[in-house]
């Protein structure tokens, strides 16, 4: 499904594949890191309740390959749970994706497959991972929040065309809420 070769273990009653990310070679502080030191992607498959499969992995992305990755997993069907960098001084940047997902071992195994085809269909255009976004940040800013407030269902915060918002969450250890950093906060700035 995936076509990749995997292990298995019986011990823990999983099916793994790995894919090392090889074709772009990366620095770690000036040092080439081989692809052994944790550059590759991986996906483990489990048995679940109900004739179902439980999947986790974790997905070595570039920059300009975490949008696409994080498109061809939700067309899949499959979680999104994280998204992270592992290194500091690394050249090009390296973002570690974590994916989850829960059904037949051939739906979970072919949305693998799809982020993976994704990844090589981007690298076979642009060999070197782009550095910058494919178009110009605009320097003036004129983002009207009233729109984005009615889609919200929230009020945000606006300032110099700018807008910004904060959702806070419950907390359950008593320890506070939304100003002790129980929150979720997303800002956006351009001219749309």
């Amino acid at each position: 499904m995936t076509e990749l070769k995997g292990t298995y273990s019986k011990e823990e009653n999983v099916f793994k594949v790995s894919k090392p990310h090889t074709d772009v070679k990366i620095k770690v502080d000036k040092w080439p890191m081989p692809p052994f030191m944790g550059l590759g992607s991986w996906a483990g498959f489990a048995p679940a309740q109900d004739d179902q499969v439980v999947m986790m992995g974790d997905t070595v992305l570039f920059e300009d390959e975490v949008n696409p990755a994080i498109s061809a997993a939700f067309e899949a069907g499959l979680e999104v749970t994280g998204l992270h960098n592992h290194f500091f001084f690394d050249e090009p940047k390296v973002y570690f994706m974590h994916i989850g997902g829960r059904g037949s071992a051939a739906e979970l195994s072919a949305g693998v497959k799809k982020i993976y085809d994704k990844v090589a269909e981007i690298r076979a255009v642009q060999p070197v991972p782009s550095s910058r976004f494919p178009k110009t940040i605009p320097q003036e800013n004129k983002i009207s929040p009233q729109p984005l407030e009615q889609i919200l269902g929230m009020k945000g915060s606006s300032k110099d065309g700018m807008f910004k918002v904060v959702i806070g969450r419950p907390a359950t250890m008593g320890v506070g809420g939304k100003r002790n950093g129980y929150k979720h906060m997303g800002g956006l700035c351009g001219q749309r």
